[in-house]
């Protein structure tokens, strides 16, 4: 029986995003397993013309989400056999349509390993998924490769290369596949009903051993954060004059009561500095008026001199 052939694969922009990320931000060569399915879509393109056919469905398997491993040889071994007991774990409630491969400044083609791994996870029976809106009972074998590598010279700016392959277990070969990064817009109006994106969050490094910029930031956010709570601290001494936090703490609570003359006396104390500072705002306001006087009649005298010259 001849191989389902695919017209292209989807991936939405945050999870072919997130590949990149978690492939970039790797010390070394990182491969994985990929998640979706495959389905029949109607073109969105439709003939103005009643007496044209309408154009045929096309067969699209849409990624939906991935999984990297942290080394090279994790589910299957030196000479690219596939062991199925290692994909159990990874298939809650997921499809498995095919894998991936990322490495460094190499030739953006699927090498003689990769064939293999391909050909071997694409002959697992069990792992063959339904193919979704399909006129008559279809299974795909998860055939799909996507290889992910670097420019072989060396770049300025970071650049990644990738490209799509189904494998096809009849003929024996790789057929390049085109890719579609679903957005949102009319021409992705056929991907709305089939597509769920439930990508994981990409790899994140949360150790704190080592100096980067983000502990930078949390460094001097904490420092900043410590800076003001002295400042308030200073500012609120300079209000109570001596009276601690812990003082002020026991004013609210069932023993207000006993503390009832401390806070008299601190509410006195407030009182006081409240008129000083009325006074000394009153003195400073006639002080400004009487400067703005002077100057007016600076600037009287200033004018007439000039008039009379």
């Amino acid at each position: 029986m001849d191989d389902l052939v695919l017209q292209k694969i989807a991936i939405s922009g945050p999870t072919l995003a997130s590949m990149i990320q978690r492939l970039s931000s790797s010390p070394a060569d990182v491969d994985g397993l990929l998640f979706g399915h495959v389905t029949y879509i109607a073109p969105s393109t439709l003939p103005d013309d009643s007496a044209q056919t309408p154009p045929d469905s096309q067969l699209v398997a849409t990624i939906s989400s991935f999984l990297s491993f942290p080394s090279l040889l994790s589910f299957y071994d030196s000479l690219g056999r596939v062991d199925s007991s290692s994909l159990t774990p990874h298939l809650d409630h997921k499809s498995i349509i095919g894998w991936f491969s990322s490495r460094r400044k190499t030739p953006l083609r699927p090498s003689v390993r990769e064939f293999s791994v391909s050909r071997s996870l694409s002959s697992i029976p069990n792992l063959s998924l339904p193919v979704q809106d399909a006129n008559f009972n279809s299974h795909f074998s998860p055939s799909i490769f996507l290889l992910f590598t670097t420019p072989i010279q060396d770049q300025f700016v970071q650049t990644n290369q990738y490209r799509a392959f189904q494998f096809q277990s009849a003929k024996l070969r790789f057929n390049p596949v085109s890719i579609d990064i679903v957005n949102i817009g009319p021409a992705f109006r056929g991907h709305y009903g089939s597509f769920s994106p439930n990508s994981a969050l990409p790899f994140l490094n949360c150790e704190l051993r080592s100096l980067t910029a983000m502990n930078e930031d949390r460094t001097e956010e904490k420092l900043t954060g410590m800076k003001q709570a002295a400042k308030d601290q200073s500012e609120l001494d300079m209000c109570t004059e001596g009276m601690q936090i812990g003082r002020l703490s026991r004013l609210i609570g069932p023993e207000a009561v006993n503390y009832t003359a401390g806070l008299e006396d601190l509410y006195q104390k407030m009182l006081s500095k409240i008129e000083s500072l009325a006074r000394l705002v009153e003195t400073s306001s006639a002080k400004v008026l009487e400067q703005e006087s002077h100057n007016r009649k600076l600037r009287y005298k200033v004018a007439r001199s000039t008039g009379v010259e």
